[in-house]
């Protein structure tokens, strides 16, 4: 069902403390020249997170939006940036006539979805390679279509398991704390989120901006975890950040104003440095395997 949400029912969360000891608040900027127009997909073809399960509507009640949603439409308003329309209705909304109305795509979605394979290339290898659109994946944009290499090659990785559950506190190095989406998160970053590892995954391609400090982390493993990246894609931009799997990291300001900066990149709103890193991550890997061996 798509849902334009200009105006939305407001979804009662409890608070979850996502960021121990961080505070961060929606940060004021220059109105754009334009409103943007984003197409928010949060379709589950194969787990659903709580973030994106949609409370179920009664009788002839509108329907109401998930957290992420809800937490969508809110940053847009509230930034005066874009407009969204949600939809979990790939099938119907995502085809190449749909795209054009958009400058913006946002994926929180899981599995192989119902989108025709002219649809896909024509997203891949046309629209996303439009000047001005964008591209912003939450947490298992890395979990969908994980079989269909244009799309991991495209998104930069495919899940391959989370070691780090969602109740386990992690703590996140920042190798880039001029870049926009860095910028509200300081020098690290303590969060109880759920964090991927991934497959399918070449340093070259992307520019990490954070990553897992396996020194500080209860769960250890030998390599480099990623957390967030960018990329260009044509004249178009990437933004990914794996934060977003707790329904209460939805209403967290300090999460909010990371994700609000990178969809400001996203949309060359600010400018930062989208260059791959592949040395610094080679230095990370060694980092986190020395981590990771037993004390001698």
């Amino acid at each position: 069902m798509r849902v334009i949400c200009k105006s939305f029912l407001v979804l009662a969360l409890g608070w979850l403390s996502l960021f121990a000891g961080q505070e961060g608040s929606l940060q004021a900027a220059d109105a754009p020249a334009k409103k943007y127009k984003a197409l928010m997909l949060t379709q589950s073809a194969g787990f659903t997170h709580g973030s994106v399960r949609r409370p179920k509507a009664e009788g002839d009640a509108p329907q109401k939006l998930s957290a992420s949603e809800i937490a969508m439409t809110q940053l847009g308003q509230q930034t005066g940036l874009f407009d969204v329309t949600c939809t979990q209705d790939a099938a119907s909304d995502f085809t190449k006539e749909n795209l054009s109305k958009y400058d913006m795509v946002i994926f929180y979605t899981t599995g192989n979805l119902p989108i025709a394979d002219a649809d896909k290339e024509y997203f891949l290898n046309d629209w996303l390679k439009q000047e001005g659109h964008a591209f912003i994946g939450f947490h298992s944009a890395t979990d969908t279509f994980n079989n269909y290499k244009p799309y991991f090659d495209f998104v930069g990785g495919t899940f391959d398991g989370h070691p780090w559950g969602a109740g386990e506190t992690v703590t996140i190095k920042i190798h880039d704390p001029e870049f926009p989406a860095m910028k509200p998160l300081g020098s690290e970053l303590v969060v109880k989120d759920e964090i991927y590892q991934y497959k399918n995954y070449r340093p070259e391609n992307v520019r990490v901006l954070m990553s897992l400090d396996m020194s500080k982390c209860k769960t250890k493993r030998p390599y480099m975890v990623p957390v967030s990246w960018v990329k260009e894609h044509g004249k178009g931009r990437l933004f990914y950040t794996n934060l977003g799997h707790n329904e209460g990291t939805w209403t967290n300001p300090t999460f909010l104003e990371h994700a609000h900066q990178g969809i400001r990149w996203a949309l060359r709103l600010e400018e930062g440095n989208a260059t791959p890193n592949p040395e610094l991550q080679a230095k990370l890997q060694e980092e986190a395997k020395a981590a990771a061996e037993p004390a001698k």
